[in-house]
């Protein structure tokens, strides 16, 4: 659930956003199980999809999102500092950019997030390049930046 979570988030979603969609990719995965061949890239397409149907919320400043369970996915996924600066990078990532690099984040390969974002090979490596190039930027990290 942690990994779909940050995998999510690395697209752009809110924590609570995420858990949400992760917990509502599960229940469809509970109920078609027998069917799923690859059940990772499955639950990251199918929460991904519940993820864009979500209505939009306002979320005021200082208002957290009821976690009544002490058990709340949201709770598993801890954000320390250094991961908050790369998520505010993706966020600044063309949409296919973050999705790309969120495939890969979570160590699939090119063949593989091609097939899984309906994309050609070539589109995968040409986003990843300029994602890293602008991550590079971003974080400080480019030749003669400052980390």
């Amino acid at each position: 659930m942690g990994k779909l979570i940050r995998h999510l988030m690395r697209q752009g979603a809110e924590p609570h956003e995420a858990a949400e969609a992760a917990q509502a990719a599960f229940v469809e995965a509970y109920a078609t199980w027998r069917k799923i061949e690859h059940p990772g890239p499955w639950l990251r397409r199918v929460a991904f999809r519940l993820l864009l149907r979500q209505p939009i919320r306002e979320v005021l400043p200082g208002e957290l999102p009821d976690t009544a369970s002490p058990h709340c996915p949201v709770r598993n996924v801890e954000i320390r500092q250094e991961e908050e600066r790369v998520l505010a990078a993706l966020s600044e990532l063309s949409p296919t950019q973050r999705r790309v690099m969120a495939w890969h984040l979570d160590k699939y390969r090119t063949k593989e997030i091609a097939e899984e974002l309906d994309i050609s090979q070539e589109a995968v490596r040409k986003n990843l390049e300029r994602a890293r190039k602008q991550l590079k930027q971003s974080l400080g990290t480019a030749e003669g930046g400052e980390q």
